[in-house]
Protein backbone atom coordinates (compact mmCIF):
# COMPACT_ATOMS: atom_id res chain seq x y z
CA UNK A 1 0.00 0.00 0.00
CA UNK A 2 1.45 3.37 -0.99
CA UNK A 3 1.51 6.12 1.65
CA UNK A 4 -1.05 8.92 1.46
CA UNK A 5 -0.09 11.76 -0.86
CA UNK A 6 0.65 15.25 0.54
CA UNK A 7 -2.73 16.37 -0.77
CA UNK A 8 -4.32 13.79 1.51
CA UNK A 9 -2.47 14.92 4.63
CA UNK A 10 -5.56 14.41 6.82
CA UNK A 11 -5.02 10.70 6.30
CA UNK A 12 -2.39 8.41 7.78
CA UNK A 13 -1.20 4.95 6.77
CA UNK A 14 -3.64 3.64 9.39
CA UNK A 15 -6.69 5.37 7.90
CA UNK A 16 -9.14 2.69 6.74
CA UNK A 17 -9.29 2.40 2.98
CA UNK A 18 -13.07 2.88 2.92
CA UNK A 19 -12.51 6.35 4.42
CA UNK A 20 -9.35 7.34 2.57
CA UNK A 21 -10.57 6.18 -0.84
CA UNK A 22 -14.15 7.43 -0.60
CA UNK A 23 -14.89 9.30 -3.84
CA UNK A 24 -16.96 12.18 -2.47
CA UNK A 25 -18.73 12.95 0.77
CA UNK A 26 -18.05 10.38 3.46
CA UNK A 27 -19.78 10.17 6.83
CA UNK A 28 -18.21 8.40 9.81
CA UNK A 29 -21.03 7.78 12.23
CA UNK A 30 -22.82 5.64 14.73
CA UNK A 31 -26.59 5.78 15.02
CA UNK A 32 -26.64 7.89 18.17
CA UNK A 33 -28.67 11.10 18.24
CA UNK A 34 -25.69 13.15 17.05
CA UNK A 35 -24.99 10.73 14.23
CA UNK A 36 -28.67 10.56 13.32
CA UNK A 37 -28.85 14.32 12.77
CA UNK A 38 -26.49 14.13 9.83
CA UNK A 39 -27.87 10.81 8.62
CA UNK A 40 -31.29 12.46 8.36
CA UNK A 41 -30.07 15.42 6.30
CA UNK A 42 -28.12 13.18 3.93
CA UNK A 43 -31.20 11.01 3.38
CA UNK A 44 -33.38 14.09 2.85
CA UNK A 45 -30.88 15.52 0.35
CA UNK A 46 -30.88 12.19 -1.48
CA UNK A 47 -34.65 12.40 -1.93
CA UNK A 48 -34.57 15.96 -3.28
CA UNK A 49 -31.27 16.14 -5.16
CA UNK A 50 -30.22 12.54 -5.65
CA UNK A 51 -27.20 13.13 -3.41
CA UNK A 52 -24.75 10.25 -3.16
CA UNK A 53 -22.30 9.66 -0.34
CA UNK A 54 -20.59 6.80 1.44
CA UNK A 55 -20.72 5.87 5.08
CA UNK A 56 -18.57 4.15 7.65
CA UNK A 57 -20.46 3.01 10.74
CA UNK A 58 -18.17 2.58 13.74
CA UNK A 59 -18.63 1.15 17.22
CA UNK A 60 -17.60 3.84 19.70
CA UNK A 61 -17.60 1.32 22.55
CA UNK A 62 -14.31 0.02 21.06
CA UNK A 63 -12.77 3.53 21.31
CA UNK A 64 -12.01 3.55 17.59
CA UNK A 65 -12.79 7.28 17.74
CA UNK A 66 -9.65 7.72 19.87
CA UNK A 67 -7.40 6.16 17.23
CA UNK A 68 -4.69 8.33 15.70
CA UNK A 69 -6.25 8.18 12.23
CA UNK A 70 -9.61 9.30 13.63
CA UNK A 71 -8.12 12.14 15.66
CA UNK A 72 -6.57 13.50 12.47
CA UNK A 73 -10.12 13.93 11.20
CA UNK A 74 -11.62 15.14 14.48
CA UNK A 75 -9.22 16.05 17.31
CA UNK A 76 -12.16 15.86 19.73
CA UNK A 77 -12.51 12.12 19.10
CA UNK A 78 -16.29 12.11 18.64
CA UNK A 79 -18.73 10.99 16.00
CA UNK A 80 -20.03 11.98 13.56
CA UNK A 81 -17.30 13.23 11.25
CA UNK A 82 -18.03 14.39 7.72
CA UNK A 83 -15.17 14.29 5.20
CA UNK A 84 -15.44 16.04 1.85
CA UNK A 85 -13.07 14.16 -0.44
CA UNK A 86 -14.00 16.34 -3.40
CA UNK A 87 -11.57 18.93 -2.01
CA UNK A 88 -7.79 18.74 -1.98
CA UNK A 89 -6.76 18.31 0.71
CA UNK A 90 -9.96 16.68 1.96
CA UNK A 91 -12.04 18.95 4.17
CA UNK A 92 -13.06 17.51 7.56
CA UNK A 93 -16.03 18.81 9.52
CA UNK A 94 -16.54 17.97 13.20
CA UNK A 95 -19.57 18.81 15.36
CA UNK A 96 -22.93 17.64 14.08
CA UNK A 97 -24.51 21.10 13.83
CA UNK A 98 -21.54 22.37 11.82
CA UNK A 99 -21.96 19.37 9.53
CA UNK A 100 -25.63 20.21 9.00
CA UNK A 101 -24.72 23.80 8.15
CA UNK A 102 -21.96 22.68 5.75
CA UNK A 103 -24.23 20.26 3.91
CA UNK A 104 -27.00 22.85 3.67
CA UNK A 105 -24.64 25.47 2.24
CA UNK A 106 -22.98 23.07 -0.20
CA UNK A 107 -25.84 20.83 -1.29
CA UNK A 108 -29.18 22.52 -0.60
CA UNK A 109 -29.08 24.93 -3.53
CA UNK A 110 -32.87 25.31 -3.64
CA UNK A 111 -33.01 26.01 0.13
CA UNK A 112 -35.47 23.22 0.76
CA UNK A 113 -34.05 22.57 4.23
CA UNK A 114 -32.40 25.94 4.80
CA UNK A 115 -33.15 29.58 4.06
CA UNK A 116 -31.99 32.09 1.47
CA UNK A 117 -33.32 35.04 3.46
CA UNK A 118 -30.69 36.28 5.93
CA UNK A 119 -33.12 36.77 8.81
CA UNK A 120 -34.79 33.41 8.35
CA UNK A 121 -31.36 31.79 8.12
CA UNK A 122 -30.39 33.51 11.37
CA UNK A 123 -33.51 32.19 13.08
CA UNK A 124 -32.79 28.69 11.83
CA UNK A 125 -29.25 28.79 13.20
CA UNK A 126 -30.48 30.17 16.52
CA UNK A 127 -32.74 27.17 17.08
CA UNK A 128 -30.15 24.73 15.77
CA UNK A 129 -27.58 26.09 18.23
CA UNK A 130 -30.14 26.37 21.03
CA UNK A 131 -30.51 22.63 21.10
CA UNK A 132 -26.82 21.97 20.46
CA UNK A 133 -25.72 24.14 23.38
CA UNK A 134 -28.72 24.28 25.71
CA UNK A 135 -30.56 21.01 25.14
CA UNK A 136 -28.28 18.16 24.16
CA UNK A 137 -25.84 18.61 27.08
CA UNK A 138 -28.66 18.33 29.64
CA UNK A 139 -30.23 15.41 27.79
CA UNK A 140 -26.91 13.58 27.61
CA UNK A 141 -26.11 14.16 31.27
CA UNK A 142 -29.56 12.99 32.34
CA UNK A 143 -29.07 9.74 30.40
CA UNK A 144 -25.61 9.34 31.94
CA UNK A 145 -26.59 9.92 35.56
CA UNK A 146 -30.07 8.46 35.37
CA UNK A 147 -29.46 5.40 33.18
CA UNK A 148 -25.79 4.60 32.61
CA UNK A 149 -24.03 5.53 35.84
CA UNK A 150 -23.59 2.69 38.34
CA UNK A 151 -24.12 5.10 41.22
CA UNK A 152 -27.38 7.01 40.97
CA UNK A 153 -26.96 10.55 42.32
CA UNK A 154 -30.38 12.07 43.07
CA UNK A 155 -29.06 15.65 42.92
CA UNK A 156 -27.60 15.18 39.44
CA UNK A 157 -30.68 13.36 38.15
CA UNK A 158 -33.02 16.04 39.49
CA UNK A 159 -30.89 18.89 38.20
CA UNK A 160 -30.58 17.60 34.65
CA UNK A 161 -34.18 16.41 34.52
CA UNK A 162 -35.44 19.85 35.54
CA UNK A 163 -33.15 21.59 33.05
CA UNK A 164 -34.25 19.30 30.23
CA UNK A 165 -37.90 19.93 31.04
CA UNK A 166 -37.18 23.66 31.04
CA UNK A 167 -35.67 23.37 27.54
CA UNK A 168 -38.67 21.33 26.40
CA UNK A 169 -40.79 24.21 27.68
CA UNK A 170 -38.87 26.67 25.52
CA UNK A 171 -39.45 24.50 22.46
CA UNK A 172 -43.13 24.19 23.39
CA UNK A 173 -43.41 27.99 23.58
CA UNK A 174 -41.85 28.27 20.13
CA UNK A 175 -44.11 25.66 18.53
CA UNK A 176 -47.29 26.82 20.29
CA UNK A 177 -46.67 30.50 19.60
CA UNK A 178 -47.65 31.26 23.19
CA UNK A 179 -44.90 33.87 23.62
CA UNK A 180 -45.22 35.41 20.14
CA UNK A 181 -48.28 35.72 17.92
CA UNK A 182 -50.31 32.94 19.54
CA UNK A 183 -50.29 30.91 16.32
CA UNK A 184 -49.03 27.34 16.45
CA UNK A 185 -46.12 26.32 14.27
CA UNK A 186 -45.26 23.00 12.63
CA UNK A 187 -41.50 23.57 12.66
CA UNK A 188 -38.92 25.59 14.56
CA UNK A 189 -37.83 27.99 11.82
CA UNK A 190 -39.35 29.63 8.77
CA UNK A 191 -42.23 32.06 8.23
CA UNK A 192 -45.84 31.28 9.09
CA UNK A 193 -46.23 27.74 10.37
CA UNK A 194 -42.57 27.14 9.68
CA UNK A 195 -40.52 25.05 7.28
CA UNK A 196 -38.89 21.72 8.04
CA UNK A 197 -35.20 22.53 8.23
CA UNK A 198 -31.82 21.65 9.70
CA UNK A 199 -33.02 23.23 12.96
CA UNK A 200 -35.57 20.44 13.32
CA UNK A 201 -33.16 17.73 12.16
CA UNK A 202 -30.58 18.85 14.70
CA UNK A 203 -33.08 18.67 17.56
CA UNK A 204 -35.46 15.81 16.82
CA UNK A 205 -33.21 12.72 17.31
CA UNK A 206 -32.43 13.63 20.91
CA UNK A 207 -35.97 14.45 21.97
CA UNK A 208 -37.27 11.12 20.65
CA UNK A 209 -35.35 9.61 23.58
CA UNK A 210 -37.41 11.39 26.22
CA UNK A 211 -38.79 8.14 27.65
CA UNK A 212 -35.36 6.49 27.67
CA UNK A 213 -34.01 9.50 29.55
CA UNK A 214 -36.58 8.97 32.29
CA UNK A 215 -39.09 11.69 31.42
CA UNK A 216 -42.57 10.42 32.26
CA UNK A 217 -45.64 10.55 30.05
CA UNK A 218 -47.27 12.80 32.64
CA UNK A 219 -44.36 15.24 32.43
CA UNK A 220 -44.36 15.12 28.64
CA UNK A 221 -48.09 15.82 28.47
CA UNK A 222 -47.26 19.44 29.30
CA UNK A 223 -45.77 19.77 25.80
CA UNK A 224 -48.50 18.80 23.30
CA UNK A 225 -47.07 20.86 20.44
CA UNK A 226 -43.66 19.30 20.96
CA UNK A 227 -45.21 15.83 20.88
CA UNK A 228 -47.00 16.66 17.65
CA UNK A 229 -43.72 17.92 16.17
CA UNK A 230 -42.05 14.62 17.11
CA UNK A 231 -44.73 12.63 15.32
CA UNK A 232 -44.69 14.90 12.27
CA UNK A 233 -40.99 14.43 11.67
CA UNK A 234 -41.01 10.70 12.50
CA UNK A 235 -43.42 10.12 9.62
CA UNK A 236 -40.93 11.33 6.99
CA UNK A 237 -39.51 8.49 4.84
CA UNK A 238 -35.99 9.94 4.91
CA UNK A 239 -36.09 10.10 8.70
CA UNK A 240 -37.21 6.49 8.90
CA UNK A 241 -34.34 5.41 6.66
CA UNK A 242 -31.87 7.44 8.70
CA UNK A 243 -33.01 5.70 11.87
CA UNK A 244 -33.09 2.25 10.29
CA UNK A 245 -30.94 -0.83 9.76
CA UNK A 246 -28.68 0.91 7.24
CA UNK A 247 -26.82 2.55 10.11
CA UNK A 248 -27.09 -0.14 12.78
CA UNK A 249 -24.19 -2.51 12.06
CA UNK A 250 -20.57 -1.41 12.39
CA UNK A 251 -18.46 -1.80 9.25
CA UNK A 252 -15.25 -3.78 9.07
CA UNK A 253 -12.32 -1.38 8.98
CA UNK A 254 -9.45 -2.48 6.75
CA UNK A 255 -6.24 -0.59 5.99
Amino acid sequence: MSPPSPASSVYTTDTPARVRDAPGLHLITQSTPNGQKVQILLEELADVYGLQWTTTVVDISTNVQKSEWFLRLNPNGRIPVLVDNTRSPPHCIMESSAELAYLAAKMDKKHIFSFDDALESSTCLQWLFFWHGSGAPYHGQLIHFGILAKEKLPYAITRFSNELLRVFGVLEMRLSGSQSDGKARDYLAGPGKGTYSIADMGTWPWITLWQFAGITSEQMSAFPHLLGWLERIAARPAVQRAMGDKYKKADTLKL
